[in-house]
């Protein structure tokens, strides 16, 4: 199954509105649909500290992928963090979510971007497995901490 992407435009919104809930349901984060908006909007008009790539056809997305950009010292340059990623559970286990993650990221390199990141659950050994596949590694030193602001 080829997992295209399609960089995800304004009038995606509300297809895109529709997969996020149901990955922030499954993943028991707690959102309203204002705040998925909210934080949607700017970067499907184009602010440059992100992006949303619809997964397959564009009129009915397999998934999506929100990219957030930054910059490393240590990785000299543009970098980049998996915010979210999500496969609808119908079309899970085809090798989709590993094709985006090789993919994407030779295309990004491409561009000049100099790392990918991303999180995982410690207990989810499954996700570990796919992020591994697709040449993520742990950093064993370092832990993701986070200030809620």
């Amino acid at each position: 199954m080829s997992a295209a992407l399609h960089l995800a435009k304004p009038e995606d919104l509300d297809r895109l509105m529709t997969l996020v809930a149901a990955f922030h349901a499954e993943m028991a984060i707690e959102s309203t649909e204002e705040s998925r908006k909210n934080a949607l909007a700017p970067l499907l008009d184009g602010i440059p500290l992100g992006c949303v790539y619809l997964i397959g056809p564009a009129r009915a997305p397999l998934g999506y992928i929100v990219l957030t950009f930054g910059w490393s010292v240590e990785f000299g340059g543009m970098d980049a963090f998996v915010d979210e990623i999500y496969i609808r559970p119908a079309v899970r286990k085809r090798g989709i979510a590993s094709e985006v993650l090789i993919d994407l990221p030779k295309a990004l390199a491409e561009g000049g971007l100099k790392a990918v990141h991303l999180e995982v659950d410690r207990e989810d050994e499954s996700a570990q497995r796919i992020y591994q596949r697709a040449r993520f590694e742990p950093r064993e030193r370092y832990m993701l901490m986070t200030k809620t602001l």
